[in-house]
């Protein structure tokens, strides 16, 4: 069964770095032979790179399958930012009220489409059996734990694998224009915050104005996250690409997966449109497909995809200083060297694919009520792609208990950048010892009977 169609819908055009540009040059003739590896990785994005990453790093040899090109999937796109100040799920009371009165309103920054659709409707109802606060404090210290762990581990990436990818440590800004806004999110989201340890500043209106002149005036407040940073997150998924080839990984790039082979418990082989490949352990890291592939394995990941947007632009003259986000109207706002990102949105949709006009329009009509310069000079792209989300927004990182050479790492949700270091150092602390530096437990697939 493949696991994905119509994946050139939605691969970027404009993934043009270098290693992404490289793509074919990854795969071997169609005739070479598939010599076993230690670990057979399923995905090319930032988990599974990471992942890849870290394995080379212990000694191991690794293969990574992936239909696109590397880092073509929901990691290309999305906003850049890498924030432990996300601990916090979506699911909390009053979520699936928000997400019900959204249907008749397609561009409401989380929106629920309102057709029918089976496996949706199912993760729907498990998703409101965890909008509680014993649930949601919960997700919250697992999410928390591995963010603030990818954080730091992020940043030592960086710096010792010389990767180009306009990291910068300059924390995240949420904007408020109303004092009732901001009052709510002090009593939730920063107060959240507070008891895991992450440090939230609250700041006045006349500061955050200061602060970003980018800003129109009638700022009512700000929230400033200085742990939160931020990079070009394409640029990361090739800088990773190209640290596996250089260690001696092999990425099989326009590489599909069809299927499986199966002896008792194990998994014997991958079964792809380039021939069949295998490995002493298989990791699947395919994000949002991860539930279509596994059911034949006869797994049932709790997993739906999160549709996100956004619009890439040339750089502003007037651009933020740090990056943003403008809470009423839900939008990400994030400023490189290279580019200017606007951002964000949910939309549970199924698999449908495709733009939504509306979204766009209301990332752009959100960003024009409070920037001077809420578009850059040029458009260069617009954007959608699935996030994968698990139905307790908690990772599903760990052994299979079906399959005994299975490990997954998958379900990220909105996060997979954020949290892609500490996980691809999990996984390898997991797969070839060491003492993982978080407790898997959380993670774990057992919890769902995986």
């Amino acid at each position: 069964m493949p696991w994905v169609s119509g994946l050139g819908a939605w691969c970027p055009q404009s993934l043009s770095y270098a290693c992404c540009n490289a793509a074919a040059g990854y795969n071997r003739p169609m005739n070479a032979t598939r010599a076993d590896v230690d670990v057979l990785i399923l995905g090319g994005g930032v988990i599974g790179l990471a992942c890849a990453l870290h394995l080379l790093r212990k000694g191991v040899t690794v293969r990574v399958l992936e239909q696109g090109a590397p880092g073509c999937g929901a990691s290309h796109g999305n906003c850049g930012t890498i924030t432990p100040s996300h601990a916090a799920p979506l699911a909390m009371p009053g979520t699936l009220g928000v997400a019900m009165r959204s249907i008749l309103h397609a561009d409401a920054p989380l929106y629920l489409n309102p057709r029918l659709d089976g496996p949706r409707l199912r993760w729907l109802l498990g998703f409101a059996r965890h909008c509680n606060w014993t649930d949601f404090h919960r997700a919250a210290a697992a999410r928390s734990a591995i963010l603030q762990r990818s954080r730091r581990r992020l940043a030592e990436l960086v710096r010792d694998e010389g990767l180009d990818c306009e990291f910068a440590e300059e924390g995240e800004l949420y904007v408020y224009r109303t004092a009732r806004a901001m009052a709510a999110d002090e009593r939730h989201h920063a107060a959240v915050l507070d008891r895991l340890g992450i440090e939230v500043q609250r700041l006045r209106g006349d500061t955050v104005e200061a602060r970003e002149p980018a800003l129109k005036p009638g700022v009512a407040g700000g929230l400033f996250h200085p742990g939160d940073a931020r990079l070009r997150p394409d640029r990361y998924a090739a800088e990773l690409a190209r640290r596996v080839l250089e260690l001696g990984g092999v990425i099989e790039s326009g590489t599909r997966i069809e299927g499986f082979e199966t002896d008792g418990k194990r998994i014997a082989q991958v079964r792809t449109s380039r021939g069949a490949f295998a490995g002493e352990r298989v990791l699947l890291a395919l994000g949002a497909w991860s539930p279509l592939l596994a059911r034949s394995l006869d797994l049932r990941l709790p997993m739906q995809p999160g549709k996100g947007y956004s619009i890439t632009y040339t750089r502003p003259a007037r651009a933020p200083r740090h990056a943003l986000v403008l809470r009423e109207v839900q939008v990400c706002v994030t400023t490189w060297a290279s580019g200017y990102r606007l951002g964000s949105t949910m939309e549970f949709s199924g698999y449908a694919e495709g733009l939504n006009r509306a979204r766009l329009d209301a990332l752009r009509s959100g960003a024009a009520a409070g920037l001077h310069e809420p578009e850059g000079p040029q458009q260069l792209e617009e954007w959608w792609g699935w996030r994968p989300m698990s139905v307790d927004e908690v990772p599903i990182i760990g052994p299979s208990g079906r399959w005994s050479n299975l490990h997954m790492a998958t379900a990220h949700g909105m996060l997979g950048v954020s949290m892609s270091a500490a996980t691809g150092e999990l996984v390898a602390d997991q797969l070839y010892g060491g003492t993982p530096a978080i407790d898997p437990q959380p993670y774990a697939p057992a919890r769902f009977g995986l």
